[in-house]
């Protein structure tokens, strides 16, 4: 075990992670001396963000490089890391460098005056991000607020820091379609933020475009709220009052005489209807989809290799796989080191 892990998933940050090696190494040397390793979990990059990995593992023994064997996403690449590292206390940050790494001491001091599990950041500020994204972000999270049980923190990304029992008690948790900032608010303990004003991203690409923020919000409502699945009776009770309101129209325009167009009134019946039920089985395929999902059990990570750092044995919720020699055949035994 070391004092501190620091966490951080990787997809195309090639541009990234020199400075991101620097300013995090001066932040957990200053906080905790030598007893640190830094996390980096390269998720499927297409860049040179893996070589470059494993050049920082070969120069820096407190660097433990991990290959996930294709892209599984930023919350299974995030959890990978977690699942792998070895601190008693868990620092998870991106590499964008958007959430500063010199916080980390204050964090810790933070995490030790409350005597809390979890200290969570909270956004002041959000620099360098369109006036679109923020207006969407400020909504979805009151929005899940709304919709689910467990008390999510407002306008906090999973930039934070978490005890090794806090970290036990997530590991705990299988599913697949993973939203780590909700399910470490579900573990409860003490859990107190940090106010912070968020930068710009150091270089490179946002790596959550408008498709893939949909896809996430979708993943977080649907995790922790069965809300989406109550539309079906609000849609039905509307319907209904729509429909009687039709009947009197329809009754009054027949009394005074006005010609009721059929074509049209019935098409627009139908297709409404028609809308209202699609939506409604999409509801329901959507939370059949991700029971389908559960019940296969599949690993929710599979990492190609490790580069760096002390052996490690496969976590609870992945697959690490044994290097094979290249020149074996297929069924043959023969293994190479892991770099």
């Amino acid at each position: 075990m070391t004092a501190l892990s620091i966490v951080v998933p990787c997809f195309n940050e090639e541009a990234c992670l020199t400075e991101l090696h620097q300013r995090l190494s001066a932040a957990a040397r200053q906080a905790t001396g030598d007893d640190y390793e830094l996390v980096l979990v390269n998720d499927g990059s297409r860049d040179g963000s893996w070589d470059l990995m494993q050049r920082m593992a070969a120069a820096d023994a407190r660097v433990v490089a991990i290959n996930l064997s294709r892209n599984h996403g930023h919350q299974l690449a995030l959890t990978a890391g977690l699942d792998l590292c070895r601190g008693d206390a868990i620092l998870i940050i991106d590499a964008d460098l958007q959430d500063p790494p010199e916080l980390l001491p204050a964090m810790l001091r933070t995490m030790r005056e409350d005597d809390a599990d979890v200290v969570y950041g909270v956004r002041k500020s959000r620099a360098g991000e369109t006036a679109f994204k923020r207006a969407t972000a400020h909504g979805f999270y009151r929005l899940l607020s709304r919709a689910t049980d467990v008390d999510i923190p407002l306008d906090a990304g999973d930039f934070r820091l978490m005890s090794r029992r806090a970290l036990n008690a997530l590991l705990a948790m299988p599913e697949q379609a993973r939203f780590i900032r909700g399910m470490v608010a579900w573990i409860g303990f003490r859990q107190v933020p940090f106010a912070y004003d968020r930068q710009e991203r150091f270089a490179g690409e946002t790596k959550y475009p408008f498709g893939k923020m949909l896809r996430f919000a979708l993943d977080a409502l649907t995790s922790f709220s069965s809300a989406p699945l109550k539309l079906a009776s609000h849609a039905g009770l509307l319907l209904s009052v729509g429909s009687v309101l039709l009947v009197l129209y329809i009754a009054y325009a027949w009394l005074v005489g006005h010609s009721i167009q059929g074509w049209t009134s019935l098409m627009l019946v139908v297709v409404v209807l028609g809308a209202v039920q699609m939506f409604v089985l999409a509801l329901m395929g959507e939370y059949i989809g991700r029971l389908y999902n559960e019940a296969k059990g599949r690993p929710l990570y599979i990492v190609q290799e490790i580069a760096g750092g002390a052996k490690r044995e496969a976590g609870r919720l992945g697959y690490l796989a044994d290097a094979t020699a290249n020149k074996d055949k297929p069924g043959g035994k023969g293994k190479r080191p892991t770099r």
